[in-house]
């Protein structure tokens, strides 16, 4: 049955990446990796979430003599709200702080993704966490649709 799900998301392109991963939301950007990072950045900031890394993996391959598009990675969170998804599943911690990752494709198209807090809730088995997961989820969602946007 997951084949046949993944499958479908794939052929209406769900979240428009041809690299769709289970459990991961992807949108695509209106603005380059840099710009978009940015933009994420200070929303986190501007909401109350802290920013624990912003990693340049193509900065990363240049040190060793290898070329990658600009591909960023922003490590965020916020203790009050991860703490109690740790308690529910101590495996949690596995995935959190929360990440998004924003690269630019070979069509030159920049794409933001984070982690579904759905897939993680089944990932982990999370109960009795419900009401701190739809928090996650509806803020990720927005900060996420805020950095991509074109206004």
């Amino acid at each position: 049955m997951r084949i046949i799900i993944f499958g479908f998301f794939a052929l209406i392109g769900f979240g428009g990446s041809a690299n769709a991963a289970e459990g991961v939301i992807t949108l695509g950007s209106a603005h380059s990796v840099k710009v978009t990072v940015d933009r994420l950045e200070n929303t986190l900031k501007k909401k109350g979430l802290t920013v624990f890394a912003r990693i340049d993996h193509a900065a990363g391959g240049q040190k060793v003599g290898k070329e990658l598009r600009p591909t960023e990675l922003l490590v965020f969170g916020n203790p009050k709200v991860g703490t109690p998804l740790m308690q529910c599943a101590r495996t949690m911690a596995i995935d959190l702080p929360q990440k998004a990752l924003v690269w630019e494709d070979e069509a030159g198209k920049v794409w933001l993704a984070y982690n579904d807090p759905g897939y993680l809730a089944v990932r982990h088995g999370l109960q009795g966490c419900e009401k701190v997961l739809t928090k996650v989820g509806k803020v990720l969602g927005m900060v996420s649709r805020l950095a991509v946007s074109a206004k």
